[in-house]
């Protein structure tokens, strides 16, 4: 980008400093020359002069140029990077051709730690997981990002071990095992190059941990970008929650969701609970989790944003959608805790309303859930596991109330997912993952869809054989109202699980 070119941007970006939009939060940091300091663009210091900062569209391109992030606002906390190109601001950064959506999946890749499973990132495995060489993966995302896939992979290491040395009591030790590190020594040495501050400084000089006995567990803090419909988010769950496995509380300042959650790392199963609350006038989400889930503490981090769906940029959403959906501009895609629940969930709703689909769910979490204990009355069970599910007879599955070709639909994901046939989370390969999906008996474009929108995470999935969708659009007289369906959602790309979740939402009962 040239100077000329930068200068209008460098404007722009100055503006929404000084405004503290948290619009913008998470889209750039600020660089402020006399301090070394970088911050967010919501951050409450006073604001610097206009000669003195500089911008940046993510923050490994600050802390190449020399800066340390702020201790007051925290660029840890802030909202992932939208995809480049997302916004106003990002556009000037992104490059809109095919390196620019590889270099986008490798971040992503890089965002999302279950991805990997046991293995350590590598510039080798990252380029085969994209199917490019990792000389042509360092070319493009260098291009893209201003940064290599390894100092991008540091940066957002560290930040993440700033927050649990900020947020946490963990040990030291294993903050730096949690944040990516293959040993403590190296973690002490990049913390101080990087921040010039001993992890253990940090943690002293930090703000203490908010916990108690009558506030048991991790509490952390996950920012968003405004507007968020907290209470339709809420409503959502609400209306789908199982008991023993959740509860959402959607009236009133007590606002909640709670649920037991079960997390796969290596050979270990982590179990425990964890509790939401949102904090609307700071765009924030308390984040409360078990001791239990302390060794998975990064991926349940990165569920619950793709739970809440805080990563979106409703900028760029609602700059295609709004004309279409006026009332939909605080509207989210939720996501899951847990893929392959979501992916049970969908067959059960298959060609039935959410209250059937419900009941099925409340039948099945309480025939095969494995109870567990947590501090909430009525919270006490876990969504049944792959293994239970795929060895469960058919006369068992029958005597809920499924019928056989959801039966061989679920046992189908269950083995699936078992024998790591099939991964259902939002590092997985969306167009491979679908695809082996409607493989699968009883498994359709709908349910295939469903399950990319909300489990895997993906911006543009459409499910355009859905009833509820037809009505919302208009095309349920039409003779073929998934071509129609179809047809029109190309104008809302590559934003279509908006869509479908705004239309949803203008339906007295939603699917």
């Amino acid at each position: 980008m040239t100077s000329r070119e930068a200068q209008p941007l460098d404007d722009a970006c100055y503006l929404a400093l000084k405004a503290r939009d948290a619009r913008f939060d998470g889209c750039f940091f600020t660089g402020v020359t006399s301090t070394g300091i970088y911050c967010r663009p919501v951050c409450s210091v006073r604001t610097p002069k206009r000669e003195n900062c500089r911008f940046f569209g993510h923050a490994a391109l600050a802390e190449q140029a020399g800066f340390r992030p702020c201790l007051r606002c925290r660029p840890e906390l802030a909202p992932r990077t939208p995809a480049l190109g997302s916004t106003p601001l990002a556009r000037a950064w992104s490059i809109q051709d095919a390196s620019s959506i590889l270099a986008v999946q490798a971040a992503r890749l890089l965002d999302t730690p279950e991805g990997w499973g046991d293995d350590t990132p590598s510039m080798q495995h990252l380029a085969r997981r994209l199917g490019v060489s990792d000389r042509h993966l360092r070319r493009i995302f260098d291009s893209q990002f201003g940064v290599s896939p390894l100092q991008y992979l540091q940066t957002q290491r560290l930040l993440s071990a700033k927050q649990l040395l900020t947020d946490t009591a963990l040990p030291v030790a294993q903050v730096a095992h949690l944040s990516g590190f293959a040993s403590v020594r190296r973690f002490n040495a990049a913390f101080v190059k990087h921040y010039a501050l001993q992890p253990t400084r940090l943690r002293r000089e930090g703000s203490s941990p908010q916990r108690s006995a009558a506030n048991p567990g991790i509490h952390v803090r996950l920012a968003y970008r405004p507007p968020y419909d907290v209470d339709a988010m809420l409503q959502f769950f609400g209306t789908r929650q199982i008991p023993g496995l959740e509860h959402v509380n959607t009236s009133g300042n007590g606002r909640h969701l709670r649920r037991t959650v079960a997390v796969q790392s290596g050979k270990t199963l982590a179990t425990g609970w964890l509790e939401v609350r949102f904090d609307e006038t700071r765009c924030r989400v308390d984040l409360r989790i078990s001791d239990s889930l302390r060794d998975v503490l990064p991926w349940v981090m990165a569920r619950v944003r793709g739970l809440l769906d805080l990563d979106a940029d409703p900028l760029a959403i609602n700059s295609l959608l709004h004309e279409r959906f006026p009332q939909g501009d605080g509207l989210r895609v939720p996501g899951t805790m847990d893929g392959f629940e979501l992916a049970v969930r969908a067959v059960l709703g298959q060609q039935i309303t959410v209250a059937a689909a419900r009941t099925l769910a409340i039948r099945l979490v309480t025939r095969f859930g494995e109870p567990m204990e947590t501090p909430f009355p009525g919270l006490n069970r876990l969504f049944p596991s792959p293994e239970t599910l795929a060895t469960a007879s058919a006369d068992a599955l029958g005597q809920l109330g499924i019928v056989k070709q959801r039966q061989a639909a679920i046992q189908a994901i269950a083995n699936a997912v078992h024998h790591q046939q099939l991964a259902l989370h939002a590092g997985a390969d969306v167009n491979a993952t679908v695809e082996a999906l409607k493989a699968l008996p009883g498994v359709g474009d709908w349910t295939a869809q469903y399950v990319a929108m909300r489990a895997l995470r993906w911006p543009d999935a459409f499910p355009a054989g859905d009833v509820a969708l037809h009505k919302a659009l208009g095309v349920q007289g039409c003779k073929t109202p998934a071509k129609e369906a179809q047809a029109a959602s190309q104008a809302w790309q590559p934003w279509r699980s908006y869509a479908v979740i705004r239309a949803w939402a203008t339906l007295t009962a939603t699917k």
